[in-house]
Parts: structure tokens; sequence; C-alpha cells
């Protein structure tokens, strides 16, 4: 049996990011990475242009996917970000969270309220439009819950990009900006909906971290493309 309907996929590419969120992570992520050509082409590139095929539906975004949920929604499924202070742990565990859900026992709202607690506080970094773009619209949503989906994560490593490494270590000194960090995350979703459907599929996402020192990190953006 086929699954019908998109899952929550990190590998979409049509949720960009505001012009002005952009701004503010190109800007932060790393000052040094302004200078670096390469790295800013996917994080600010071309979003008609995945770096590697993708067969899974993007999850439609809508405006109020983009709207912070209400306090009240509660989290449903969705866990708690975890007490950790460094990048690549962090980004690990926010992949999967983002890579699993459960339509089941979490709305809509819920799932949009979980996720935003991973969010940094910091507003001029803070890209919540390119994370809650990954969730379908409520009605879609509504078809998945009746569908019984629900998915699963298993995350084989994560580590900096090439482009990332480069330019810091051309400017150790830049990453005291803000202390973002770019992570390029892969591993897989596993996807399964009533009368024992189900599947597999391999992801890879490069999201962007904050870990300021004496400080849990949190998630700041994904990138609208996968770096290498």
């Amino acid at each position: 049996m086929k699954n019908r309907f998109p899952s929550l996929s990190l590998s979409a590419y049509g949720s960009g990011w505001s012009s002005g969120r952009r701004v503010a992570v190109a800007g932060g992520v790393l000052a040094c990475l302004i200078m670096v050509t390469a790295t800013i082409a996917w994080f600010t590139g071309d979003r008609q242009q995945p770096d590697r095929a993708d067969t899974t539906t993007p999850a439609a975004s809508s405006p109020a996917a983009e709207r912070p949920p209400s306090p009240s929604a509660g989290t449903g499924s969705v866990p708690k970000p975890p007490p950790v202070a460094e990048p690549l742990s962090y980004a690990k565990a926010a992949a999967a969270m983002l890579w699993t859900y459960d339509t089941r026992r979490t709305s809509h709202d819920q799932q949009l309220s979980g996720m935003k607690q991973w969010m940094t506080p910091e507003a001029e970094f803070a890209d919540w439009a390119s994370v809650s773009g990954q969730v379908p619209d409520p009605v879609l949503w509504s078809r998945m819950a009746d569908n019984r989906q629900h998915a699963t994560a298993s995350v084989a490593e994560a580590h900096f990009p090439s482009a990332f490494r480069a330019a810091l270590a051309d400017s150790p000194e830049a990453i005291t900006e803000a202390y973002i960090y770019a992570v390029t995350v892969s591993g897989s979703q596993q996807i399964a909906w009533k009368q024992d459907g189900g599947g597999a599929e391999d992801r890879s996402v490069t999201l962007a971290v904050q870990c300021r020192p004496s400080r849990d990190c949190s998630l700041v953006a994904i990138a609208p493309r996968v770096a290498p």
C-alpha cells in the first residue's frame, strides 16, 4: 500500500527563509561565512535546485504554520529539547525530533508548540518559518490523523559541513559573534499508517544551531539545501 500523504521531511526545499531572517542568520552564523561564497550559497541559495534527488513530497506550509502556536496548545508527543551544550549532539537530537511525529496523539497546534520549544530565544537569529514550514497545514494534518500516520527516526551521524570548517579555520574568532554552528545530519525516517502501511526513507538536513558558552544549545533554522 502506497502512502498517500506527505511525511514531515527536513529535506524539503519549499519552506524558504524570509529575507530578514536570512540576513540575521547569514550575519550571525558566523560572520566569517559572509566571506565564503560557497557557504552563503547553500544557506541562501536557490531552493528550486536541491543538491540531491528527493522522492518525498515536501510538507505543505501554510500561514497558520508560520504563526507562533498558542501557548496553551501543549506539545503532544513532541519531546522536550535535551540539556545539551554541544552542537553535533544537539543537532542530532533536533533532527530526530523533526523527523518524528504522531498524528494519532498530537494535534497540529501541539506539533508546532513542541517544535517551538527547541528554537533559540534570540529573535534576531531565530527563523521559525523555516522550521514550522515543515509541518503540513491543519487540513492535511487532519487527513494524516484520519490515516493514523506516524513516524520514528534513526540518526546515523552529524558533522560540520566542509565550507563551515574551512571558514572557521580561517577566522576562528568569528564564531563568538553568535555561537551559531552549521551541522549536517543524516539518518532515516520510518513512516507507518493504518492497515499495516509503512515505509522508510533516508534523510539528510543541514541545521543552524546556537550553543553559547554555559548555555544549552537551541535550534536556529533549517537550511534550504543540504551542505556536504
